[in-house]
């Protein structure tokens, strides 16, 4: 699942918005169940797959998919070409129609990436600083300034220094503490006028990142908006400058000089990035025209270069950070370290020998479960019988590039590969393995808590533009005997996640086509290395695996096509939950 929401920040070389966060030191409610201990293998050897959709066969295949061999099959990489390459061979197995270009199962999106060059330097009173430890940088043009002198402008929006002291100088804001809302870079730049750079300290979590390419899908004669460059420099680097940590620093205090070379490079990535394009061919020669959508994401986020000890960050987040990378800026209280501490020594004496270091985002939950899940639904539905074939064609598309801003699927639903309104509906998964008890699932709208259960499953979008398709959802449930618990919290309007906006199906939407979007929701292990297929819940990801092939069966053999009743959306307007 994407995260852009949070790290709006990040839209790191166009118009940005910065979430002004620190770290957060309150006590975080520990979860209530324990995460019990894994009893399923860190590897298992492959056995060959059935027609039918079962827990061994997802295991199979989730194992190999989100195998450490795949690097964390982040877009434009040599890892996410394998795993593509994994998908397209599945497909043709099945004898599933090829529908991507060319005739073949992929459909490869002109991906580039824009970030800082490696040469860029920012020197203080002589000294270099670090790139991507000390200082980075937001924004699309070059900055290149020598000797500039250096003032601190105290708390960004609440300064008072005069605006005469801010020419020609690199003026320093620190950002506000805590959940103070979005900073706009146009914000921080007007509130400096004249000056010659502006830098931001408090935002340490995010120089890292910062520092990464940002990819975007090339538009031939589209340039990118110009964003002026922004300088974010750590509070340690900030102490430096001035002698002394900025909450010791008076606004309107100077401190020598800065040189400044800030760069940016752009270039195609890699490997190409691929969406896996298949078709099973409808039986009725009124209706094979029409599309049943099913959808999940190929991608994930890649690997770092700081292996951690993997037991210890399992066991830290699941007490500390229950939302993994949602919760990515909360910090231990006392009595949540100790907790951390007694359960690491008794893990570590029941397990001698076991501690490992991780430094690949595996993406089992997110998105191999859907993935996987997807092919099981193909398997399933090609080798179906001849008399429980569907009426309507089904369409499987493995988007790429979700974890970078939905760019595969936003590619996708604007070049589609069958005509776009023939696209009945579209279902899609987007980690759909967890949801126990032991995972904090998400927030109410009003930022309570929720967590999983044995029959746990939310769905975001399902009457958003179509009562009919959320009924048959519910039906089929029914119907089926699945026995799910649908969790509509995180579908709420205006909440404050915006999950309805950060996955694949809203790209369909945009364009009016009804969806259903199936997750578990969030856990601790979210957007981390712990993100290993040890930990999926198989039972569970088969039951969502079953349903959505139902409902999908269901909508194919429909009389009729799908009522809308929702608002006509506008496709190129900004997504609001």
């Amino acid at each position: 699942m994407n995260r852009l929401y949070l790290l709006a920040i990040v839209g790191a070389f166009a118009p940005a918005m910065l979430g002004a966060q620190s770290p957060q030191t309150e006590p975080v409610a520990v979860l209530p169940t324990p995460a019990p201990a894994t009893t399923l293998p860190l590897k298992l050897e492959p056995r060959p797959t059935t027609a039918a959709i079962t827990p061994q066969d997802l295991m199979t295949r989730l194992y190999i998919f989100a195998d450490d061999s795949m690097q964390g099959r982040e877009a434009g990489t040599i890892g996410n070409v394998k795993a593509t390459d994994y998908l397209a061979a599945e497909a043709r197995r099945l004898g599933l129609y090829p529908a991507g270009q060319g005739g073949t199962y992929f459909q490869t999106i002109p991906l580039m990436t824009r970030g800082l060059a490696p040469d860029s330097r920012f020197v203080i009173a002589g000294s270099p600083l670090t790139l991507g430890t000390d200082w980075a940088a937001i924004g699309t043009e070059s900055l290149t300034r020598t000797d500039i002198p250096i003032v601190f402008a105290g708390t960004l929006g609440e300064s008072v220094i005069p605006a005469g002291e801010m020419m020609g100088r690199l003026v320093i804001f620190r950002v506000p503490a805590g959940p103070a809302g979005p900073i706009s870079l146009r914000d921080a730049m007007t509130a400096a006028p004249g000056a010659a750079a502006v830098a931001l300290v408090g935002l340490d979590q995010y120089i890292g990142f910062l520092v990464q390419p940002n990819t975007f899908v090339d538009k031939p004669g589209e340039k990118p908006p110009a964003a002026p460059v922004m300088l974010v420099l750590s509070e340690k680097a900030a102490a430096k400058v001035f002698g002394n940590p900025l909450e010791m620093v008076s606004p309107g205090s100077n401190a020598g000089a800065a040189t400044v070379d800030v760069r940016t490079r752009v270039e195609p990535v890699p490997y190409p990035a691929r969406n896996v394009v298949a078709i099973l061919q409808g039986t009725d020669h009124k209706l094979h025209g029409q599309y049943i959508a099913i959808g999940a994401h190929n991608d994930h986020v890649g690997f770092n270069n700081r292996p951690v000890d993997h037991d210890s960050l399992r066991i830290f987040n699941d007490i500390v950070r229950p939302g993994g990378a949602e919760d990515g800026a909360k910090q231990a209280s006392p009595e949540q370290q100790a907790l951390v501490n007694q359960r690491l020594a008794a893990w570590r004496q029941e397990n001698p020998g076991a501690a490992r270091l991780d430094s690949i985002f595996n993406g089992a939950d997110d998105d191999g479960s859907g993935s996987v899940a997807l092919l099981e639904i193909a398997e399933a539905l090609s080798q179906a019988k001849s008399k429980d074939r569907l009426k309507r064609s089904i369409l499987f598309v493995w988007h790429v590039g979700e974890e970078k801003g939905l760019l595969g699927s936003a590619y996708y639903t604007d070049n589609p590969t069958v005509p776009r309104d023939s696209i009945v509906a579209q279902l899609n998964m987007d980690m759909v393995g967890r949801g126990n008890s032991w995972d904090m699932t998400g927030t109410s709208k009003e930022g309570a808590p929720l967590y999983g259960n044995d029959d746990y499953l939310q769905l975001i979008g399902s009457r958003r533009l179509s009562k009919e398709l959320g009924d048959i959802v519910e039906q089929v449930n029914v119907d089926g005997k699945f026995g799910f618990n649908f969790d509509y919290a995180m579908d709420a309007n205006g909440h404050p996640a915006n999950i309805y906006c950060r996955s694949d199906h809203y790209e369909y939407a945009r364009y009016g086509i009804p969806v259903t979007f199936f997750t578990t929701g969030v856990h601790s292990a979210y957007h981390q290395v712990t993100d290993e297929p040890q930990y999926i819940d198989y039972d569970r990801l088969a039951r969502v695996s079953r349903l959505v092939q139902s409902i999908a069966t269901r909508i194919a053999n429909l009389d009729h096509r799908i009522a809308l009743d929702g608002p006509k959306p506008d496709p190129n307007a900004t997504c609001r939950q």
